[in-house]
């Protein structure tokens, strides 16, 4: 019985090791993805900016940097990781890095105003549009929000939404996802670790069980002779 509770633990073993490997293996791949991010942020060379007092700010403002996060943070859902945001490496190469980058960018187009020139008369859907400029904000509309059609908010639209915004907003989309993969694939090799090192433990408990000296058994053996037996062979013994 023994021998074969050894062979439990040592496949036990077995198998932890082989989870160990893996995990190993997953946590180096994940380090050459960092690298490559890392290498990838610094070639781009975009960074946040911050204060003296390590507040991040926009265009000079911390009002105008908590407008940017307002809309990440209550317009996106997005669940911003504070450590991500660190004054001392401004450089863009987070999660949450790249997603208040993004929040910036589309925070300017939002919110800014194009100028539309009409060239002439224009009627449309019953209204006459007069040949001019025109200022015409964007009030926190998306790609999808303008009417194209419309004489000014079809150009305002391929005005504030450029294909270098999309472009923009696609890469550090990009960045965003691939940091949150690397964050997930760097929890997978720590959990196929701790799975190896419990499986080892696990064999190595087994085994070692099994190793224990073989406690000496007392065998008694019972009084087979009835007392009654006894009694009367004393007794006779006596007479005689």
């Amino acid at each position: 019985m023994k021998s074969r509770f050894a062979k439990v633990g040592y496949g036990l073993a077995v198998i932890g090791l082989a989870f160990l490997v893996a995990g190993g293996v997953a946590y180096f791949r994940v380090q050459d993805g960092y690298d490559s991010l890392q290498a990838f942020s610094e070639a781009q060379d975009v960074e946040l900016t911050y204060n003296e007092d390590g507040q991040l700010i926009d265009r000079g403002t911390t009002e105008e940097a908590d407008a940017i996060m307002a809309l990440l943070v209550d317009d996106w859902d997005y669940p911003v990781v504070d450590g991500d945001l660190d004054s001392g490496d401004p450089l863009v190469n987070t999660g949450t890095e790249y997603m208040y980058q993004m929040a910036t960018i589309a925070y300017h187009t939002l919110t800014g105003t194009q100028e539309v020139v009409l060239a002439e008369d224009v009627e449309y859907e019953g209204e006459t549009f007069e040949a001019g400029t025109y200022e015409v904000p964007v009030d926190g509309r998306y790609w999808t929000g303008f009417d194209r059609m419309n004489p000014l908010e079809g150009p305002a639209r391929e005005q504030a939404w450029t294909g270098t915004v999309h472009g923009l907003v696609g890469e550090l989309g990009v960045g965003t996802v691939t940091h949150s993969t690397l964050q997930m694939g760097l929890a997978l090799a720590g959990a196929l670790a701790g799975l190896g090192l419990t499986f080892m433990l696990t064999g190595a408990g087994v085994v070692w069980a099994t190793k224990g000296k073989k406690e000496e058994e007392t065998v008694e053996v019972p009084d087979t002779v009835p007392e009654s037996f006894l009694e009367d062979h004393k007794t006779e013994a006596t007479t005689s």
